[in-house]
């Protein structure tokens, strides 16, 4: 085992955490910390919460040379700020302990989602485009905070490394979560005049890319997205699935009804599927360094092939 590294993975026993963890364990002392334990780990997991100050201890106890960020809210509860305190207070604590425990090296999970969705988003987003994360979509707007925190601490802790990505639309053999139930619905909800483009990264690719980034001590701030896109009508045909196209307004009013059936949404949520953030991937391959294996095309394809076999689709 090389004792250069000693790693720990905050959210080690999420989808990413514990094959990015099972994979590091190979080579380095990996910890895991999370609240829920999992089976199938090939390295010790501590249940202790990301907001728990008690983490800059464990840090200190095992050494920690770099902290893998991954634990946040995935799907918004109807509780804004206890997902406020989980992602960016929890994202604080993390930052605090690194430093008093001396730790040299972080990598942090943000998202896409941090550009926000807005009508006048690039074509194609690049790195240095400015993070407008939407205050009414509580995964994004905190994930915006998110990052306005690491650019600070990059300032004032500058001995502290850090590497971010930001990934698209994540999509593996097993994902579970509010899109893949997207495109898993009897037909596919889309907006009147508005492409709803979607940009997807391969699991697989996701965990190689953190690997090869921790690895090789890598820093900066990359999207992570496969080559090219696909618009909302090029899903439904692949999916075989009929197209919903309705007026904005239309979308609207119902949204409104949901709030006021007490549902976690807004009428403003309309965005989230109108101005979709398209991701460049240039400077993850270019700068990063990194050979994607799948393009979004064949990442959603496998996806749906996957699903197919299951009997979901």
């Amino acid at each position: 085992m090389n004792t250069e590294k000693r790693i720990l993975i905050t959210g080690a026993a999420g989808y990413i955490g514990h094959q990015l963890g099972n994979r590091l364990a190979k080579d380095h002392f990996v910890i895991g910390t999370d609240i829920n334990r999992r089976d199938g780990l090939t390295f010790p997991l501590e249940v202790l919460d990301v907001r728990d100050p008690k983490l800059v201890l464990t840090l200190a106890e095992y050494r920690i040379t770099h902290v893998v960020h991954l634990a946040s809210v995935l799907q918004a509860s109807p509780d804004r700020q206890r997902d406020f305190d989980i992602d960016v207070n929890g994202t604080r604590n993390v930052l605090e302990a690194c430093v008093a425990a001396k730790v040299k090296h972080i990598t942090v999970t943000s998202s896409g989602a941090a550009y926000g969705y807005h009508p006048d988003n690039p074509a194609w987003i690049d790195e240095d485009d400015p993070l407008r994360g939407n205050p009414e979509f509580a995964y994004s707007d905190h994930k915006r905070r998110v990052e306005e925190l690491l650019a600070r601490y990059r300032q004032e802790h500058p001995e502290l490394a850090q590497l971010i990505f930001r990934p698209g639309t994540v999509l593996g053999a097993e994902t579970r979560n509010q899109i893949t139930g997207l495109f898993l619905a009897p037909r596919l909800l889309a907006i009147r005049g508005s492409n709803s483009p979607f940009v997807f990264i391969w699991d697989q690719d996701v965990v190689a890319a953190m690997e090869q980034g921790i690895r090789a001590d890598k820093t900066g701030c990359y999207n992570m997205a496969g080559d090219g896109a696909l618009t909302i009508r090029e899903i439904a045909h692949r999916l075989d699935k009929p197209l919903l196209a309705l007026p904005a307004s239309v979308v609207k009013a119902g949204l409104q009804m949901a709030k006021w059936l007490g549902k976690p949404v807004s009428p403003e949520q309309i965005n989230f599927l109108r101005y979709r953030p398209v991701l460049s991937n240039r400077r993850l391959k270019e700068e990063f360094g990194y050979r994607l294996q799948k393009t979004s095309a064949e990442t959603f394809d496998y996806f749906v092939a996957q699903a197919r076999q299951r009997g979901d689709l």
